[in-house]
């Protein structure tokens, strides 16, 4: 018998809440919901469940707070789904730990297309904890980590160190969007604002030579004002 997955679901606004529940049910998924962020990391610690699905403005507690409190506890994929549109939020609850940001209104197609991913990382985190992954592959992408080689329908791509790095790192977060802040941290080895013009110089060679059409990428996608997300299947 299948287990289903759960969700949490973190949201004060009942209509919206309904709303994301019974079309989350419709799908066989579980689900609970609050309207509490400080019921909802109780319920993220007593249920242990594999996605949260976030609003930032609570009554109690603002969702970044949230984030912070039970991100270092908890394996769960958190979309956040907020009617917040400044780019300053979205990166403020990535950086704090978030994996996803929807902004209201959203598609129900969309939200779940987001879970899936969510649910596919989340499987994948687990059954590869303690197993090195020896390799990626995306699509026509493959990337061999023990040999630090990347191939794109089996044609050899000559990238930087640096651009290595990139898309090694990336490649570790299918699905997700990683801010500028983060991936330069990761890099470079800390944060500086003007690393953010060369990191898109740097992303802009890695999709020249990994792309079809650099201009309409297929692997790389810019969340605009954010970061950056390698697509996942």
């Amino acid at each position: 018998m299948d287990i289903k997955p759960l969700i949490l679901i973190v949201e004060d606004d009942k209509p919206i809440c309904k709303f994301i529940k019974v079309s989350l049910e419709a799908q066989g998924y579980k689900c609970i919901e609050t309207s509490s962020g400080n019921t909802a990391v109780s319920l993220v610690f007593s249920m242990n469940p594999e996605i949260i699905i976030l609003d930032l403005g609570l009554p109690d507690m603002d969702g970044v707070e949230i984030i912070e409190k039970i991100r270092d506890r908890t394996k769960a994929k958190i979309i956040v789904v907020s009617a917040r549109e400044r780019e300053r939020d979205k990166v403020e609850a990535l950086d704090s730990g978030a994996d996803d940001y929807l902004t209201k209104p959203f598609s129900v197609s969309e939200l779940l297309a987001r879970i899936r991913v969510g649910l596919r990382n989340f499987n994948k985190n687990n059954n590869t904890q303690g197993n090195p992954v020896s390799s990626f592959e995306l699509r026509d992408l493959k990337i061999d980590f023990d040999k630090r080689r990347v191939s794109v329908l089996g044609e050899i791509i000559h990238l930087t160190p640096i651009e290595y790095k990139l898309l090694e790192l990336m490649s570790k977060y299918p699905g997700k969007v990683l801010t500028h802040k983060f991936i330069i941290n990761k890099v470079w080895g800390g944060y500086c604002e003007s690393e953010t013009k060369s990191l898109r110089v740097f992303m802009a060679s890695i999709r020249r030579k990994i792309e079809k059409d650099p201009a309409q990428p297929e692997y790389i996608i810019t969340e605009i004002g954010v970061g950056y997300r390698l697509v996942d299947e």
